[in-house]
């Protein structure tokens, strides 16, 4: 069993209890009655905001955060669109100030167009942070020495993509998400990339520890559904993964075994 994880197999970041192992974002969406909608049916218990881009007064209105019932969600802040360590260090400062969480969901990118990280400034970021008291997730490329010397700096967990940003194109490389779990002792949960419930269940089947979905579900032609689907899909995933697949064999194995068969 990981560190971070109960005997009960609840998911525990940072000394935090979660409930669901399906996080969902905020943007994007048709309207924040719709998001809220689709919060409801994913059945998550944490919902992901970027400082930068909601009103941290909580003013009235269509302020994102006055559809987020704080009494059901744990709001775990992040600083997208920050391409900077300064940047991502300030806004993290801000989002705990403002009182949304000590957890942070940490973003330095590094190119406009792949939205790939800056691994340089990620790793620098996430020492910075942790030495601070806040709980680190950094959102990070799918490589194995990349994760471990982040959880080294101090990361309570690891975010590695499935695949770009809002592509859809699922787990593009389960092989490296698989090392990743392997060497690691803390959770691991896939951030970006997932398009559709099955993408879900593969990410949940390799063992990773839970999924972050913003795009495959808000961008879905019924998101509310959509969100059901991938809460289901996330359940199916990590049953599975805890029972076991069967071994992978080139030919056939009979069903029935022939022992005792009549002639």
């Amino acid at each position: 069993m990981k560190k971070g994880e109960k005997m009960e197999d609840r998911l525990v970041i940072g000394g935090i209890p979660f409930k669901s192992r399906l996080w969902v974002g905020t943007g994007k969406y048709k309207s924040n009655e719709e998001m809220a909608l689709a919060l409801e049916a994913s059945g998550t218990d944490v919902v992901t905001v970027a400082v930068r881009r909601v009103d941290l007064k909580r003013t009235a209105g269509k302020n994102l955060l006055n559809y987020i019932d704080l009494k059901k969600y744990k709001i775990l802040p992040n600083t997208a669109g920050c391409y900077t360590v300064e940047d991502a260090l300030r806004y993290a400062r801000l989002g705990r100030e403002a009182g949304l969480s000590d957890l942070i969901k940490l973003e330095v990118i590094g190119d406009e167009r792949t939205l790939f990280p800056d691994i340089i400034g990620l790793l620098k970021a996430t020492e910075i942070l942790a030495r601070e008291g806040f709980i680190v997730l950094p959102y990070t490329i799918d490589d194995p020495i990349t994760a471990k010397r982040l959880v080294d700096a101090g990361a309570a967990c690891v975010m590695p993509l499935g695949a770009p940003i809002g592509s859809g194109l699922g787990i593009r490389n389960p092989y490296n998400i698989k090392i990743i779990l392997e060497t690691l002792n803390v959770p691991v949960v896939v951030d970006a990339g997932v398009g559709t419930a099955s993408d879900a269940a593969v990410a949940m089947e390799l063992g990773c520890d839970a999924v972050l979905i913003n795009t495959g579900i808000a961008g879905a032609k019924d998101a509310v559904a959509m969100a059901s689907a991938m809460k289901h899909a996330v359940m199916a995933g990590r049953l599975a993964y805890k029972a076991g697949r069967i071994q992978k064999k080139l030919y056939a194995t009979a069903s029935s075994p022939l022992e005792g068969m009549l002639l």
